[in-house]
Parts: C-alpha cells; structure tokens; sequence
C-alpha cells in the first residue's frame, strides 16, 4: 500500500510541477483521479448497475427530456465551436500546417484555454446519451465499443487540457463540436 501512495504522490508532483499553471486550480484539473473516478463510475452504472435497476422495470418514456437534451448538446456544441473558431481556427491566429501551444497570458490564449477546459466538460455531458439508453432499455445500444469511447474521452481531454489546452490539438475538439451540431441535431429532430 505504501509503494502505491508512493506513486500517487509522485503522479501528483508531475502534474503540479509540469501542468499548465493556468489550469491547476480550475474545477477538476489539480489532478486525473477525480475523473477518472467520474469515468470509472460511469461504466460501472451503465454496463452494471443500471442494468440491474432496469431488469424488471418498464423503459422509461423520455420524449420531452430527449427533447430538451438534445436541445442542450446542439446549443453547447455551437458554442464551443465558436470558442474554438474564434479564439483561433477561423481568424487566421491557428495555422492547419503545424500549432504549437501558447502557454501566455494573452487575452485570445486564455480565451481557448477557457474554452478546452469546457469542451473537457462536454464530455460529461456526453454521459447522458447512454444513461438515456439505459433508461429506455435500449441495450443494443449499449455497446462495449460506445462505452469504451465516452468512457475514455474525458480523461483523454483532462491531459489536453492539463498539459497542452490549445494549439493543434484543438483542431480535433473543432470538428468534434461541428460533427456534434449536426449529430444532436438529427437526435432532436427524430425524439
């Protein structure tokens, strides 16, 4: 137990020692295991525990909070991609070539630091669409492959956003967030 405290300690000095300082006293970046708990707590209720509190329930009918959700996701999606975009893809500041991080105080790089940080809080928000399967007994759904994704992707963006929140990495959160307004689009089209 001891070596294992060792390592989380050491974990913790990395992070403090060679995160973004910008970032390290922002809502869940100090360090990886609270989402990572988040992420964990995740599979664990829609592969386990949800399941289990389904078996012997009728599905949920969820229309008007699809509805709303889907409603939410388009409006956030939007939004971010208009952080991101302005903040540097589509003004000119971001080059497609090659992006190295800025790691300044300039008012345009805290803005796509800022925004990072939300797109990481995206992928929370993300959650619901298989909790909403699992509600409406939607198993089929609920694939190894589609809880593996939402379940990874918000410690993949914590290290984007804890070590390098900007740059080219950002080009992937602008076409996620672009994909994401026409997926939930359709979503709350078809609820």
């Amino acid at each position: 137990m001891a070596l294992i405290m060792q390592y989380i300690d050491d974990m913790h000095h990395v992070f403090s020692k060679h995160g973004d300082p910008r970032t390290n006293n922002w809502l869940l970046m100090s360090s990886p295991f609270p989402t990572l708990a988040i992420c964990l707590s995740y599979v664990y209720l829609v592969k386990v525990l949800g399941p289990r509190l389904m078996e012997n329930r009728k599905p949920f009918e969820l229309r008007n909070a699809l509805i709303a959700y889907n409603l939410f996701q388009v409006i956030f999606s939007a939004w971010l991609f208009y952080e991101l975009s302005i903040s540097g893809w589509l003004t000119g500041h971001y080059s497609l070539r090659c992006q190295p991080v800025d790691y300044s105080n300039n008012p345009r790089t805290l803005r796509m630091v800022h925004v990072c940080w939300w797109y990481y809080f995206s992928k929370f928000t993300e959650f619901m669409d298989t909790i909403f399967f699992v509600l409406r007994k939607k198993n089929q759904h609920v694939s190894t492959l589609h809880v593996i994704h939402h379940g990874c992707m918000p410690m993949s963006v914590w290290f984007g956003v804890k070590f390098t929140p900007g740059g080219h990495s950002t080009f992937f959160g602008l076409l996620n967030t672009f994909v994401h307004i026409i997926m939930y689009t359709y979503y709350l089209l078809a609820a």
